[in-house]
């Protein structure tokens, strides 16, 4: 059974950093597209950050050029670093990996204070 462990939420004071682990385990092949997404109160869950097998990387408009998405395919381990943080980043930030099918993270609360 696929398990991902999310760790790194906090929080933080605007204009400060965090960074987002998450590692999965339980497949018995390699992880496939690897991200993050979040959730505010009252509003809907939204993707943040997309990274593939291969390196390739995707961002929501929203946090491109503050936020950095890696993994470590060794290590079945994707990364989120969050910079020049805002309020508005407030959120729970779920970890999804995809491996027959798409698989996700309890959860880690963010918290941006202004």
């Amino acid at each position: 059974q696929v398990h991902l462990v999310e760790s790194g939420g906090g929080l933080v004071q605007a204009g400060g950093s965090l960074r987002l682990s998450c590692q999965a385990s339980g497949s018995d092949r390699s992880f496939g597209n690897m991200g993050w997404h979040r959730q505010a109160p009252g509003k809907p869950r939204e993707l943040v950050a997309l990274i593939t097998s291969g390196g390739n990387t995707n961002y929501a408009e929203a946090v491109k050029g503050r936020f950095t998405i890696s993994r470590d395919n060794a290590k079945n381990t994707v990364y989120l670093q969050m910079n020049s943080l805002k309020p508005e980043d407030t959120a729970v930030y779920y970890c999804v990996a995809v491996t027959y099918g798409a698989h996700w993270g309890q959860g880690t609360q963010v918290t941006v204070s202004s």
